[in-house]
């Protein structure tokens, strides 16, 4: 009795310049303002204005200057456009859990930091009036 050979699985051509992502969503560069507060590891609490690096429906990535540690809990709020919020000012505040740092930049003291959104904690809430900077 003579074996079948077993036919040979058919293998994609991968690009070279193809950058594999890992991540189980994708990963929107979005040029987003948005306003973070928490509490530090000595319970003080913080508020911070800041730049997203890119956000996912599962996390976030964006630097403070507050020192923040892995596990800290944090609320992020991002402005909601007045078009999509029948002209009122609206804000998204969605919390999560600081799950990576990266070393602060040495001249800004900026540290890169990795939230992961909680299930179910987003609530659409009004924005607050804030002052101009001059």
């Amino acid at each position: 009795m003579t074996k079948k050979a077993t036919p040979k699985k058919k293998t994609k051509h991968v690009p070279e310049d193809l950058e594999i992502n890992r991540r189980r969503e994708w990963r929107f560069e979005f040029p987003l303002d948005a306003f973070v507060e928490g509490s530090l590891a000595d319970g003080n609490k913080f508020k911070e204005e800041t730049h997203l690096d890119n956000i996912s429906s599962g996390g976030a990535y964006f630097s403070l200057d507050s020192g923040v540690v892995v596990g800290s809990k944090l609320n992020l709020f991002l402005e909601l456009p007045e078009k999509l919020a029948d002209g009122k000012r609206l804000r998204l505040r969605i919390g999560g859990i600081t799950v990576r740092l990266e070393k602060p930049d040495k001249k800004a003291k900026h540290q890169g930091v990795a939230v992961r959104f909680s299930d179910d904690f987003f609530k659409v809430v009004p924005a607050k009036k804030t002052a101009k900077k001059t």
